[in-house]
């Protein structure tokens, strides 16, 4: 009876807002894991309700990010829907060297230069806060273009985002990122199935 007391105790404390952020946010995870194109219009109505959840728990980098993903999820939207003429979808691609090194380049400076200014604000984390919003700008960008590695960095960054909301009291949110872990596995090991090698354009692909 007490951990009936306790669950009742706990889902009391839950908002709709949060809980229909986690269903469609766990939606747009599964349905992009599958080569869905329509994981992108339920995408921008998750991110919309989580610009105002993380603005309420003084997350402003993730918050801002919730804004970039919605102008990204337009354009992954736009590019998977122009699938060429022979193809049933657009094909799935792997990561260059050269995007390796812009993408780590581009972590590092976005990390330092945000978590600076954040700060001075009344962010919790900021560094770590903003770690994680520059590796998730990166892996929004490579999931738009269908590139299988996208789905390394997003197991990466949510076991560390499941931290972050435990410790924010968000559970529900905490929750929704653990099985977005296991999804992306899900994703990588189908979207590997999909992959078809193409001849290189003036670079080699990286296997991981």
């Amino acid at each position: 009876m007490q951990i009936v007391h306790l669950l009742q105790d706990w889902w009391q404390h839950q908002t709709w807002l949060e809980i229909i952020g986690v269903i469609t946010g766990l939606a747009c995870v599964y349905l992009a894991a599958k080569n869905n194109i329509w994981n992108w219009p339920i995408a921008m109505i998750s991110v919309t309700i989580y610009i105002f959840i993380f603005f309420e728990a003084h997350l402003f980098a993730d918050m801002g990010l919730q804004v970039y993903f919605f102008v990204v999820n337009l354009y992954g939207w736009y590019y998977w829907a122009n699938k060429p003429a022979s193809e049933k979808k657009i094909p799935v691609a792997r990561i260059t060297r050269v995007e390796i090194l812009i993408s780590a380049g581009a972590i590092v400076i976005f990390t330092y230069i945000l978590g600076t200014i954040l700060k001075y604000t009344t962010a919790s984390f900021p560094y770590l806060d903003s770690f994680c919003t520059a590796c998730s700008l990166v892996a929004q960008v490579f999931l738009a273009r269908k590139v299988i590695e996208n789905w390394l960095i997003w197991i990466f960054v949510d076991v560390i985002y499941v931290g972050v909301y435990l410790y924010k009291d968000l559970h529900l949110t905490a929750v929704m990122y653990a099985i977005y872990v296991g999804i992306a596995i899900m994703g990588y090991v189908d979207w590997r199935k999909d992959y078809a090698p193409q001849p290189p354009e003036g670079g080699a692909g990286v296997k991981l």
